[in-house]
């Protein structure tokens, strides 16, 4: 999410950073549970799959791209209109989009999908919703979804409605994501995040859904314009 490591030379250097799911490891598992209440899936393997996904979003280096993460995602699809195709694999994909994450790395949401296709597999899910999980994690690579790719345009917003957080917020958030890029040069990484940041100024809009255009568009804006402006003095 909103990183550079395609375009980046990387280090072998990882620090290891404790899990920043600040929620009780229940909640974390309700919502699990609850993200399966339409499927058919044994509560042994709810629990195994948990401990799994726990794991993958508590790996080193990870100080945004958490549990905590997931957690604001799945909270924000709850809150964008209910016109969604297929809210449950909407659900799914969010909970894998971020389950490989490594910012030396340019095929994450690859990898992401596949473990999801491994792990829903595992617990019996239908193929046809797999396949639409799958494709809804790689569109997460660009943040890019065509005209009429309603579930897509719902993760993406809710994965990029972070960008609209009060200041104080956005603040702590672009201070996270520095922090997933240690292994960066100060100026490898104003360079990289600052083309990162253009690029979703020069959309037309930076949201999808008429909710998030009308209510986060330009609060995102002013907040992706005050970090290039911060890069640009701490240059």
């Amino acid at each position: 999410m909103l990183g550079q490591s395609a375009s980046l030379n990387a280090s072998n250097s990882k620090t290891f950073s404790p899990a920043f799911c600040l929620l009780p490891p229940a909640s974390c598992y309700n919502r699990w549970r609850y993200t399966l209440q339409y499927f058919d899936v044994d509560q042994h393997q709810i629990e195994i799959t948990f401990t799994q996904l726990v794991a993958a979003y508590n790996t080193a280096g990870r100080y945004y791209h958490t549990l905590q993460h997931i957690h604001d995602v799945l909270h924000k699809i709850q809150t964008l209109p209910a016109d969604s195709q297929n809210l449950p694999s909407i659900q799914l994909a969010a909970w894998f989009h971020d389950a490989v994450y490594d910012t030396q790395a340019q095929d994450n949401e690859a990898k992401s999908a596949e473990y999801a296709g491994q792990v829903l597999t595992d617990l019996a899910i239908p193929i046809n919703q797999i396949t639409t999980v799958q494709r809804l994690i790689l569109n997460t690579k660009h943040h890019q979804a065509t005209a009429d790719d309603i579930d897509s345009h719902i993760l993406l917003d809710a994965d990029l409605a972070i960008l609209a957080a009060d200041p104080v917020d956005y603040q702590k958030y672009a201070h996270a994501i520095r922090q997933e890029y240690a292994w960066v040069t100060e100026a490898e990484y104003i360079q990289g995040r600052k083309q990162v940041l253009e690029k979703f100024l020069q959309r037309p809009h930076i949201y999808f859904t008429p909710l998030m255009v009308e209510m986060a568009e330009q609060a995102a804006r002013a907040n992706l314009q005050a970090e290039i402006q911060r890069l640009s003095f701490d240059r």
